[in-house]
């Protein structure tokens, strides 16, 4: 490892305006977990580390019934995944992150880490979306929010500028009878990137959807939303039928690549087979709720 400088600001303005000085050789430390293997391994060589651990605020994980949930910056995975009101009213964030990396990782590893690391296989993006989240982005000219679904680019890129930090991640509260899932799909059962992840959410006005979101992991550059599957399943009454046809079409629109995990064709096989069940089982939560 390469030696670097050492920030620690004490101010979200202080940050920005710091991060702006030294450029882009200079990276920001949350959990660390990716970017201290990365600097190890010499995949990257920063001449400044930022660490945002003194910054007010950012350690905040609160849930109102009116506004919902907030998740600030430095709140760790394993934080997310153990917290009574995400696994009440978020359950496929919570599964997500129960499911990200190991104990040690979670431990470390905060959810905005996971997100701003871009990785099309990323965990918690995925029910994120599913959930309409949007992100708080601090930087010189003060904040702004941004969809979750519009904040990746690409493999490792985001909407962020070099003089911008992440600030929190907030989550609307579900509306009556609704549900959500997460399901994951790798060669193991723990330690194991998603070759395939899909999340679900939907709303019931009686018996008809009245909404839903399906989103894709793995199987593009970025999270992708699978618009006609939502389409078909909009306003419509769901039975398993409906559900087929719907996963059909997903399978159909995701985007994957052949890797050293999963083919492309297995991918887009997986596709089907986890929007199936992740819809089933979001169906089976919003009868419930």
């Amino acid at each position: 490892m390469k030696s670097f400088d050492y920030h620690t600001p004490q101010t979200m303005r202080e940050a920005v305006v710091l991060l702006g000085a030294l450029g882009d050789r200079a990276c920001l430390l949350a959990g660390g977990t990716d970017l201290l293997v990365e600097m190890k391994e010499n995949i990257k060589q920063p001449t400044d580390i930022v660490d945002l651990k003194h910054l007010p605020g950012l350690a905040r994980l609160s849930f109102d019934p009116k506004t919902g949930l907030d998740i600030g910056a430095m709140v760790t995975v394993s934080q997310v995944a153990a917290s009574d009101p995400v696994q009440r009213h978020y359950p496929a964030l919570a599964y997500a992150a129960a499911k990200l990396g190991s104990p040690q990782v979670r431990n470390l590893a905060t959810v905005a880490g996971n997100i701003c690391r871009a990785a099309p296989s990323a965990d918690t993006p995925p029910p994120l979306i599913a959930a309409g989240a949007k992100v708080c982005i601090f930087g010189p000219q003060g904040g702004r929010e941004v969809r979750l679904e519009d904040f990746f680019t690409g493999p490792g890129q985001t909407v962020l500028a070099s003089d911008e930090i992440l600030q929190s991640i907030s989550v609307p509260c579900p509306e009556p009878h609704s549900g959500a899932a997460y399901i994951k799909h790798g060669r193991r059962k723990a330690m194991e990137l998603a070759a395939v992840g899909v999340a679900a959410s939907l709303t019931l006005d009686g018996e008809k959807c009245s909404r839903v979101r399906i989103v894709l992991g793995a199987v593009a550059p970025t999270p992708m939303r699978a618009g006609r599957a939502e389409k078909l399943l909009e306003h419509k009454a769901i039975d398993q039928a409906v559900i087929e046809a719907a996963a059909k079409l997903a399978m159909e629109e995701s985007k994957p690549i052949s890797d050293v995990r999963a083919s492309a064709e297995y991918r887009r096989d997986m596709v089907g087979v986890l929007t199936n069940r992740a819809l089933t089982r979001a169906l089976a939560m919003a009868r419930e709720a």
